[in-house]
Formats: C-alpha cells, structure tokens, sequence
C-alpha cells in the first residue's frame, strides 16, 4: 500500500477514535461503546497478532467492516449497534495500531 492510503486510513481511525471520545458525555452510550471496540481489538489480536506492521493492519482493515458486523451483531445489547460499527471498527484500529513495531515511523 502507498504511504499516501496509509496516512489516510490512519486519518480514519483517528476520527473514529475521536468520535468516540465525544461520547463521554453519554456514561452509558460510551460503555457500550467500549465494549463493542473490546471485542473489535480483541478479534484483531486473533486476526493480525501481537507483532506487525502498519501495513499489515491496514490490509486486515480492508475486510474489518464484514467480520466485525458478524462479531458485534451476535455479542451486542443494544439495538443501535448497526449505525455506529464504523466508529467502533475504527477507533479499534486506531487504539491496536499503537502496537505496530513501526507505528512511530
């Protein structure tokens, strides 16, 4: 992937990240969204592993937005979860990629 796509997805993750950070002032609202994302970077530990690169992250986002769907869907409470998957697969991503052994590069 180009530099250029990276420094965008990562721009992606980072709004997600900061839209949910505006929920804080919803307690119940942002737990819940807490949850969603634990479960979201808990399958990523599965899927990327402890050790990778931001590029490998950023190819196992291309096929997030489906296999979170499936993952949230089953484990959720609330029945709003739909319109907020994207916020919650990218802050996800945004919280994981701090483990990237290039993320200060």
């Amino acid at each position: 992937m180009a530099a250029d796509s990276l420094t965008l997805i990562r721009h992606e993750w980072a709004d997600g990240y900061r839209r949910l950070e505006a929920e804080r002032n919803d307690p119940p609202r942002y737990h819940r969204l807490l949850e969603e994302v634990e479960l979201v970077t808990g399958e990523l530990r599965k899927k990327i592993g402890q050790t990778f690169t931001l590029t490998q992250l950023e190819a196992g986002y291309r096929d997030a937005e489906r296999w979170a769907r499936e993952l949230v869907g089953e484990r959720a409470l609330d029945a709003s979860w739909p319109r907020d998957l994207s916020l919650v697969v990218a802050a996800a991503f945004h919280i994981y990629q701090r483990g990237a052994i290039d993320y200060l590069a």
